[in-house]
This record gives C-alpha cells, structure tokens and sequence, in this order.
C-alpha cells in the first residue's frame, strides 16, 4: 500500500503541513521520534505575518484564548535593539501572538487529529530510498522495524535533519562562536516592576521595557514577563569563555551585572516547571542547497536555521512553508495540476529564507558591543525617525514584504502578496476574509458591480470557491487568492475587461488545472 505523503516530524511544523494536506483531501502519516511531546521550553510565539495565516485557518482564538481577531501593533517595537515607532505607520504590518511553542504543538496536534491525520509518536525515519514512483521510508518504532512506501517525503526534522542528510542535500552556511546566551525563568522584586508599564526599574541602571531586547556596551539584556510563568530574562555576551559547568541563576546574574553594570536579585521560580535554565554558546545560519530531492521536500529548521535575533524566525517561516508546500502537494496528488507545480515551493520558499538571513545579520551587526557600534546605532537612530525607514523594517520583520512572481502581469499592486483582511457583506451576511479561507481551497471573491465572474467563466466550483459580496471598505473589485492566501490575480475594475478576464483564465490554469469544463 502507497500512502500520499509521509512526514518525517511532529513538531509545528510537520503537524502544521499535515493539516494543511487533509484539509486539501490528502492522506499523510505523521512519523515523530519523541513518544512524548517535549516539555523543553522553545519558542515563545509567532511573529508577523504567520499570525493572520493561523488566523486564516481558525486557529487564532485556539493559539491565543481570544475570540476577537488578530490586531497589529500600532505602538513601540524593536529592530536590533532600537526602537521602531509603529504609530508612524498607519497600518502597522506587525502582528504578534505570545504562546509557548509546547502549546502550539498541542493545538496543532488536536486538529490535525480531527481532520484524520494519522500521528504515531516514539516512531523515526532511520532510511529512505527513492523510485521513479513512490519513495520506500525506513521506520524504527516501539514494536520494531518496518518499511512505508509514500508519493512523497517531507522531512520537518529540525535542524540536524535525518531526511536531509540521507537524501545528500548539503546544508551549508556560517557558525558562529562567539556569541554566549543566557536565560532563565527567575523571579524578580515585585516593586522593581512598574504596574503601569510593566518595565522592570533596575536601581543604578533605569527602566527596562518587557520583552523588547536592550544593547549596552557589553552586550544584551532581555526581560519577558509571559503570561503563566515566572519572567523568562535573558542576557547574550560576547567572547566569554565557554564552561563545562551546568547552567546556574548565579551565573546569569554575574552575566547581567557585566552587561547592566549592576545587581538584580534574581530568585528562583514559582511553582512547577518545566523551566528554562540554559546556556547557548554559538550559533548557525544555514539554508538548504535545495529544498527538494526527487520526491522528498524540506519545511522548517530542516531547510534553513539562523543565528537568531528575536521573534522566532524559524518558526515562523516553517509554518508558512508548510502553507506553500501543502496545497501544492495535494494538488499534485489529486492529478489537478502536473508535478511542475511543485517547482514553485523552492521558487518561492528559497528567497524569503535569504531574506531572513538579511534581517539577523543586520540585527546581530546592531546589537553588537562597542562604541563603533554605539556609533553605528547614533546614526540608524536618525534613520528610525523616516517613516518610509520604519514601514520598510516593520514590513522585513513582519515578513510582509514578500511578493511571489505569479507568472504574469502584475496589473494590481496585490499581485503576489498576502490578501490583506477585508470585511465583508454577502448575501448571508456580515463576515471577514478570514473566516472564507479555513477550507484552504482556493477562493475567488467577487465583489464587482454584476457579480457574475463565475457565470462568464463556466467555472467548475468543485476546484474554486466563489463567494461572491460586496466590502466594508474600500477594498479590490476582484481577488483570486491561492490555498496559502496568496492573490493570484486581482481586479479593481467594476467591470472586468476581456484582457483582465482572460488573465483571470489563466491564473486559474496555472494555479489550480483545468477549472473550465470543456466546449461542445
């Protein structure tokens, strides 16, 4: 028996991607190594534009315990250290989401079985060979060995990827040595702690703001009170010799009077763990040679990591690989559309990774210490008062600046980018944009003056929802938006012309197959 898709790690990310292929009619098995989910603290949230995809597929309110939808941050961020003013902006592209990556897991892994997914925990892909159809995965699992046969391979297995080592993809980059981060979840003088602001006052120092990342001349201090747990604080040095010995709230509170210059009486933590207490010396930035070999693919941590700077880059990336790669995959699947289509997972996926690297290394360049740096910060201080400046960092930070090529004439300024959120009157009522997309089908939303896009097209609605309603507010006449919320084509004429309907056409045979039934 041949199962559509194996995937090689439950994290996020895998469980993510398994989501995404039973939404779109695909039968995956997830594979994860740990027969329990890691109690490890991780990640701490999403960051930008991955929070309106969560949204996008009804797993805000779940992630996040609010059922009002995601709101930006139109206030005070941060950019290497350095304050990024937000209400310059007046449409902040800055989302964020505080949830502890143990809880995402679960919330993922709840949905994930609702819609059938097959997940068996303590099971590890230990080989894999290739055939012209299918590939044969090795499995070692509780009861003992065993072999898979798949159409296709996903390896979301972290950075030291097994899928992506037995396939031969190379991983290179740059390691770095130098940087030593410490971080504990610590209780701290409750009077130190300003109930307006929730900025932790240190005496002989000043006021340092929660969770935004704070540069000195010798290094970095961070302070994060998360909701449910003691405050995660956090400093990073540079050339400290590296110890064998274990990790102490001792040694994080020398680490943070060489860095502030003075004491803070950290104790230890309330209640039951787990905790964090660790020490991180080094780091990597590293992507993929490719992101695919034959009928294997890699999302996440397995296709690039980074030297991080904040906010979870891998993370967030690796989620929304697996949006791009997912309705792709299923497609191919279903015989909608030809295996070229996948092509476009790498196409797309691999430019935006890059970018990232762009975002820690100028971080990692700011937060640095010395006064050269210093000097560096005194004069990108000047550039952070231009609002163009700051739409452009809260846009790369957000990773709202990506634009996928969508093959043809980009006639609309919406063309390749994330559907912005739209409001929306349809004959059944009031509803968001949002709420039309947690199918993950592809979506053409008509809101011209006739109506009747479909009608003129003889679209074959088994391949595109239609839903046709008129905005809230000034919005696009037409959008033609991918699985992963993408516009593939959009109009902002009342009328479409015969050119735009015949763009139209073929957005929708490039993307989605053969959606017109044929002529007679």
């Amino acid at each position: 028996m041949i199962t559509d898709v194996v995937i090689a790690g439950g994290g996020p990310n895998g469980l993510m991607l398994a989501c995404e292929l039973s939404l779109a009619g695909a039968r995956p098995i997830v594979l994860e190594r740990l027969p329990e989910p890691s109690e490890e603290p991780k990640a701490n949230g999403l960051l930008g534009q991955v929070v309106r995809m969560v949204d996008r597929r009804g797993l805000y309110e779940r992630l996040s315990g609010d059922p009002e939808p995601p709101r930006p941050n139109s206030g005070y961020f941060m950019f290497g250290a350095m304050g990024l003013d937000l209400s310059l902006l007046e449409d902040s592209p800055v989302y964020a989401l505080p949830v502890p990556q143990r809880r995402m897991v679960q919330v993922l892994h709840e949905r994930a079985v609702e819609l059938g997914v097959e997940i068996r925990p303590g099971h590890e892909l230990v080989g894999l060979s290739q055939g012209d159809d299918a590939v044969t995965i090795d499995v070692t699992g509780p009861d003992g060995a065993y072999h898979l046969r798949a159409r296709y391979l996903i390896g979301a297995d972290g950075a030291h990827s097994t899928t992506r080592k037995l396939s031969g993809i190379g991983f290179p980059g740059i390691t770095y040595d130098r940087m030593t981060v410490r971080s504990a979840h610590a209780t701290v003088p409750a009077d130190w702690v300003d109930p307006a602001t929730g900025a932790l006052n240190v005496p002989g120092y000043g006021a340092v703001a929660p969770f935004l990342p704070h540069r000195t001349e010798h290094g970095g201090f961070s302070y994060a009170p998360l909701p449910g747990h003691p405050p995660l604080i956090s400093t990073t040095e540079w050339d400290r010799p590296e110890t064998d010995a274990p990790m102490s709230l001792d040694e994080l509170r020398a680490s943070i009077r060489r860095v502030l210059g003075a004491h803070v009486p950290l104790g230890p933590p309330d209640g039951e763990g787990p905790y964090v207490l660790r020490r991180l010396t080094g780091g990597n930035t590293r992507i993929a040679e490719r992101f695919s070999a034959g009928r294997v693919f890699l999302i996440g941590d397995a296709a690039h990591v980074y030297a991080a700077t904040g906010g979870g880059p891998g993370l967030n990336l690796g989620l929304q690989d697996a949006v791009n790669l997912g309705w792709k995959l299923a497609a191919v699947l279903r015989g909608n559309t030809p295996p070229a289509l996948l092509d476009g997972y790498e196409t797309e996926r691999r430019p935006v990774a890059h970018r990232m690297v762009l975002n820690a290394q100028a971080q990692s360049a700011l937060i640095a210490p010395g006064s050269d740096v210093t000097g560096l910060r005194q004069l990108f201080a000047e550039l952070l008062r231009d609002r163009s400046t700051v739409r452009r960092l809260a846009e790369l930070t957000a990773g709202a600046d990506v634009r996928y090529d969508m093959g043809g004439p980009e006639t609309h300024p919406l063309v390749g980018r994330f559907a912005p959120d739209l409001e929306l009157h349809t004959p059944a009522g009031p509803v968001r944009l949002a709420e039309l997309t947690r199918t993950a089908r592809p979506l053409l939303l008509d809101l011209t003056e006739e109506a009747s896009l479909a009608e003129k097209l003889a679209l074959r609605h088994d391949r595109v929802d239609v839903v046709t309603a008129r905005p809230q507010a000034l919005a696009p006449t037409a959008l033609l938006l991918r699985p992963d919320c993408h516009v593939a084509w959009a109009s902002a004429s009342p009328r479409p012309d015969d050119t735009e309907m015949e763009a139209l056409r073929t957005a929708l045979r490039r993307w989605f197959g053969a959606v017109e039934p044929a002529r007679t």
